[in-house]
């Protein structure tokens, strides 16, 4: 990859190659994105060159990322937020969330490189002209799809954001978010709250920073609800709305004590696959009551949804998922890296202001 990047950064100027990275990101292929740098800054680039400028810079902003040369121009102590009583304070919400990207398995490309060998040996010599040899094949995945990790610090007014990815696993989420917590300085922050839509493994991947308390997120925890609901009460039925407002309204308003004695006495007086359904709901519950803390969070201002971070796992999907794409994984977390460049405050600019740098 090195050799790559320095033969890349030799021909291709720092400007071509942001403008090359823009619209890498934002078209809907590569080609498309070759045909509007072409429209809008009269640069032609063959697809090929294209697409490695792009997925050359992706893993470069994340080698620069891991070791510390993206330097970040706010701290989780700008972070102001006004709680309910006027008071002001500094808050920060960390979360992450993991994504599945359609991956290229080892079929796909043994089938793509026969395609490749039979065009250059049915097609005459004068009208390929002379061809350069083919590398090596890499090795495929060995599933459909594949795991990139999101990561998401904001603060209450999301004028502050850091945004990062990885596809190194669990093990890679935990560094990368005490990596992005010393970033944004964390302790600097008051108030430091994690949000979460329910998964165990993310709980305890947050826990490795020095957060106040952790939530999880009210959206998924109200479709656990209604789903209980409609299996016990009915789709749509008078008895399964009342249900569902009123349980959600004291998990809210009153705590999860208050909430959770509403759902034994519920089901009591159910029978069967009913009964069944609200065993499900109090399992559910039950391991998660830490979390399920909304009253706190009313009456403290704290947000309740993952809102920012289900935003953020769309954008840095956007560009790779669709039909007939398939990836690399580390090209595929080179296109998020971009994009999640762009979605953190300011880094973008910086990022191209000091390229050379990170090249160095």
């Amino acid at each position: 990859m090195d050799r790559l990047i320095d033969e890349t950064e030799s021909a291709v100027s720092v400007g071509v190659r942001q403008l090359c990275c823009r619209e890498g990101t934002q078209a809907r292929s590569f080609a498309r994105g070759r045909e509007n740098l072409k429209h809008a800054a009269q640069l032609e680039a063959g697809e090929e060159l294209f697409r490695r400028i792009v997925e050359s810079e992706g893993k470069v902003v994340l080698k620069a990322a891991e070791s510390g040369q993206l330097e970040l121009e706010w701290s989780a102590g700008q972070c102001v937020a006004q709680r309910p009583d006027g008071q002001r304070t500094t808050r920060l919400y960390v979360s992450a969330d993991g994504v599945l990207v359609p991956a290229i398995m080892q079929a796909e490309k043994d089938k793509r490189r026969a395609t490749v060998k039979k065009w250059r040996k049915d097609t005459p010599r004068s009208k390929r002209g002379k061809l350069q040899r083919l590398p090596a094949v890499r090795k495929g995945s060995d599933q459909r799809y594949k795991q990139i990790y999101v990561t998401d610090f904001y603060d209450q007014s999301q004028a502050h954001r850091l945004v990062g990815v990885t596809r190194r696993g669990v093990q890679g989420l935990q560094k990368l978010l005490k990596r992005d917590g010393e970033r944004v300085e964390i302790l600097e922050a008051r108030e430091r709250r994690g949000i979460i839509d329910g998964a165990v493994c993310l709980r305890s991947n947050l826990e490795v920073l020095p957060l106040s308390g952790i939530t999880l997120d009210f959206y998924h925890f109200s479709e656990h609800v209604g789903q209980a609901a409609v299996a016990a009460l009915g789709q749509e039925t008078r008895e399964s709305k009342a249900f569902l407002d009123q349980t959600l309204h004291t998990a809210r308003h009153e705590g999860y004590a208050p909430f959770f004695q509403e759902l034994i006495e519920w089901r009591s007086a159910l029978r069967g696959s009913k009964r069944q359904a609200a065993d499900a709901l109090i399992g559910y519950v039950a391991p998660r009551q830490e979390v399920i803390c909304y009253e706190q969070c009313e009456k403290n201002g704290w947000d309740v949804g993952s809102g920012p971070m289900e935003s953020m796992c769309g954008v840095t999907t956007d560009r790779i998922k669709g039909r007939g794409r398939r990836w690399d994984l580390d090209n595929a977390e080179a296109l998020m890296a971009l994009e999640a460049l762009y979605q953190s405050t300011g880094l973008w600019d910086r990022y191209w202001k000091n390229a050379f740098n990170h090249h160095n």
